[in-house]
């Protein structure tokens, strides 16, 4: 059986919602560099430093990975915003800071949204790299995900829906 979309699938054409989901992800991971470099400039914790660099680096391959099978495709990349110039914690001042618990929200948030993305994503892909590709991507945030949350738990800044503490007898009827 012959056909483009049998053999390798690094030789098939993108449809245009790969293309569209491959722009789109770049452009959401630039964006998302450019917050998580400032989040770095503004956390105190050193554990939430850390994680953040975690997800400046994952989010750092994503761009990567995405930007060069736009460009063996022949589309143009989203731009890169630029890198932003260093801060010191004591500099920014204190009405203007992001506390520790807020990056880690917004970090939480970020990485929930990641994992949907990706999903979908891969939901659509008729390519087997690239779904492959958003698979590894869900992964690695699943990862992240898990460390921030950890993390979030053991200083306190998880912030919970009700939780139920104890069952209720089943009312009869």
């Amino acid at each position: 059986m012959s056909g483009i979309l049998n053999g390798n699938p690094k030789d098939e054409p993108l449809h245009y919602g790969e293309i569209y989901s491959l722009w789109q992800f770049s452009a959401s991971a630039k964006m998302a560099l450019s917050a998580f470099q400032a989040f770095h400039y503004h956390a105190g914790d050193k554990e939430l430093k850390e994680i953040i660099d975690d997800f400046i680096d994952q989010v750092q391959r994503e761009i990567k990975a995405c930007d060069k099978l736009l460009k063996l495709h022949g589309f143009v990349s989203p731009p890169l915003l630029p890198d932003r110039p260093s801060a010191r914690l004591e500099d920014i001042p204190a009405g203007a800071r992001f506390t520790d618990p807020e990056i880690a929200a917004a970090l939480f948030s970020s990485s929930s949204t990641g994992l949907v993305v990706c999903s979908q994503a891969m939901g659509m892909s008729i390519r087997e790299d690239l779904g492959a590709m958003y698979m590894k991507f869900h992964a690695q945030m699943n990862a992240l995900g898990l460390s921030l949350l950890k993390l979030n738990k053991k200083k306190g800044w998880l912030v919970t829906p009700p939780l139920q503490l104890k069952s209720r007898e089943p009312a009869l009827v």
